[in-house]
């Protein structure tokens, strides 16, 4: 396979599905949880993996039409862009952050919301202006577990009271869409705030299930930055010589702008780290396999995506409350609008591609590099996703040769040893498979 090609996002998968265990021990696997929402308990369910992972195991045989199913939708095996149409009549678009109708930096209207929130609460903000407003009946997000702080769970919001529990950045594996399917059973308006695979990956139901269209009505994002694993937040722990069963609280972020890292205990002790300190060894930052051929951590298929703006180069101290915010959709420029003639968002001023890619240089380094890295991935004989509508050849075509000939052959020298995938999914010695809390 020539990496200097520039045809096609990628080649099309083969007509034979993955297994589980092969979209898992391939590394595409994020832990959205979907798999487990179509098909049920019976069938597969998550666990927490020794490496600190929420991933499906099947729990019996999955028949080719399961799994058929499981593939069409997973956002590791088939990743669309915005549709042609969206990017032709945006009003403005760019190869590497794709179509957009408006950019501004801005923040929260309520200076509460600001302060709990990470960044300017901007995400918080619109999720409560929803609600408010009667656009929609619930919001689906990620919130603190209420029983194990330190992890992930999927919440829904009905008021605004809620919605701002679950404010400030939660970092670990969250299994957004582990119900989703009783999420569409309620038959009602919502509004879906997540990671942009997560959306990827609701996007592809869509065509399954057209009860995504009728009821979920919103999709707001977060560009991410990467899934880090639970040992990352364990080690936290062990810095400190605490036991997770010892906590009452685990603030990653938030209560400021970043805000600092929290960690409060059974018996009133309390411990904090800065943002810098948190994430000072980026070696040991423990992202996800998935997340680093990701094609669209910046959210082209959300209605709205919202960045970190920190115009002092980073979060080298406490910053002013701000947001990055990316229009994307006809939608989603009305809910803003709407959002700031309320009151509930304010805007800074307007921002540009330019500045945008300053202050997120390494989602242009990314994006410009999955093209070649997928190629490597596929020339050393492992699974790739599906790409579509993602310019992936022509951010690639931004590199030099050398450049994209470095990430592909990089790419499939790591394949090769076995550095982009993962381990079979088990559950961790002596745990139980994990079950979400407070779920409906």
């Amino acid at each position: 396979m020539d990496l200097s090609e520039t045809s096609q996002d990628t080649a099309p998968r083969a007509a034979e599905p993955l297994s589980l265990g092969e979209i898992v021990e391939s590394g595409l696997c994020i832990g959205c949880g979907l798999c487990r929402s179509i098909t049920g308990p019976a069938e597969v369910e998550m666990v927490m993996t020794p490496e600190g992972r929420e991933r499906p195991v099947a729990m019996q045989e999955l028949g080719r039409s399961t799994l058929m199913r499981i593939n069409a939708v997973c956002p590791g095996t088939r990743i669309a862009g915005p549709p042609p149409a969206q990017a032709s009549n945006a009003a403005l678009t760019d190869t590497v952050w794709g179509p957009a109708e408006r950019l501004v930096l801005g923040r929260a209207g309520d200076p509460a919301v600001r302060f709990v929130g990470s960044g300017g609460g901007v995400l918080t903000a619109l999720g409560q202006f929803l609600l408010s407003s009667g656009r929609v009946k619930f919001v689906l997000h990620v919130a603190a577990s209420r029983s194990q702080p330190m992890r992930n769970e999927r919440r829904l919001s009905f008021d605004a009271v809620s919605m701002l529990e679950g404010a400030g950045s939660r970092y670990g594996p969250a299994a957004t869409l582990v119900d989703f399917r009783v999420v569409l059973d309620r038959s009602e308006p919502f509004a879906l705030i997540a990671k942009p695979c997560d959306i990827t990956a609701v996007h592809n139901l869509a065509r399954l299930d057209p009860r995504v269209d009728q009821y979920m009505r919103y999709a707001l994002a977060f560009v991410c930055g990467g899934a880090s694993d639970l040992s990352k937040s364990e080690q936290v722990l062990q810095r400190f010589g605490l036991a997770e069963d010892e906590l009452t609280l685990f603030r990653y972020r938030g209560h400021g702008n970043p805000g600092l890292n929290r960690i409060e205990t059974r018996d009133g002790r309390a411990f904090e780290l800065t943002y810098r300190q948190l994430w000072e060894d980026e070696d040991k930052w423990m992202i996800q396999p998935r997340c680093k051929i990701c094609p669209d951590a910046i959210g082209q298929v959300a209605d709205i995506a919202v960045h970190d703006a920190w115009l002092n180069g980073g979060p080298a101290v406490e910053d002013e409350p701000l947001n990055s915010i990316i229009v994307r959709t006809r939608r989603g420029l009305e809910l803003f609008d709407a959002a700031v003639e309320a009151g509930a968002v304010e805007i800074k001023r307007e921002t540009s591609i330019a500045e945008i890619s300053e202050l997120q240089s390494h989602q242009v380094r990314k994006r410009r590099a999955v093209w070649a890295r997928l190629k490597g991935m596929a020339i050393a004989g492992r699974p790739v996703p599906f790409v579509t509508d993602l310019a992936l050849a022509d951010c690639a075509a931004q590199n030099s040769l050398a450049e994209n000939l470095a990430e592909g052959r990089g790419a499939r020298d790591r394949a090769r040893r076995g550095r982009l995938g993962e381990p079979p999914a088990v559950p961790r010695e002596g745990g139980a498979i994990m079950l979400k809390d407070g779920l409906i």
